[in-house]
């Protein structure tokens, strides 16, 4: 089985709007490592249709882009990506898959069948899954910026604080952490 890894940008007044981060090359670098170490990528369809209506332009090449982040594109195209939306049933975009039924059970198959793990990017999705304690581990890139707006993290609540253990802190050069917690 592998871990539920939920990673975010974040700001230091808890803002997750995607806006908001410093987007350089050492963060993107940052996300890039995470995505190549995971075997699947777990989104909502608010953060699905936001990725869709971007990198696989990019990726085709109709929307100009640095190397790296054409091939971050590229990679992005051939990960399985899975969506979990009540609203929205079809998903195009190249190896995308819709998680149907009990959201606890779909999101522990998708962990028992990526041993790699999953790498999650949704906010709202996220609160959801950690109030069914499926989420193992938290990777955030805190950017030192307040924002003074939503949307914020775990904006929706929990049902009882989440004790985390460090795992590592990294500052980058452009003033950003990177901290990796487990799950306590």
């Amino acid at each position: 089985m592998g871990l539920l890894t939920f990673s975010l940008n974040v700001t230091l007044d808890g803002c997750i709007d995607h806006q908001e981060g410093i987007a350089d090359d050492e963060t993107h670098a940052f996300f890039t490592r995470l995505m190549d170490e995971s075997g699947a990528m777990l989104w909502g369809r608010t953060t699905y249709e936001m990725m869709e209506s971007y990198w696989p332009a990019v990726a085709r090449g109709d929307v100009a882009a640095p190397p790296a982040v054409h091939e971050w594109a590229l990679k992005l195209e051939t990960k399985p990506k899975y969506v979990v939306s009540a609203t929205r049933m079809d998903f195009p975009w190249t190896n995308s898959h819709h998680i149907v039924g009990d959201l606890r059970a779909g999101v522990q198959q998708l962990k028992d069948m990526n041993p790699a793990g999953v790498l999650l990017g949704s906010g709202k999705l996220a609160a959801a899954l950690d109030r069914v304690e499926l989420i193992d581990e938290y990777q955030f890139l805190v950017h030192p910026r307040i924002a003074g707006h939503g949307p914020t993290l775990y904006q929706s609540g929990l049902p009882s604080t989440r004790k985390l253990e460090l795992l590592s802190a990294k500052p980058l050069r452009n003033g950003a952490v990177a901290m990796h917690y487990r799950r306590g």
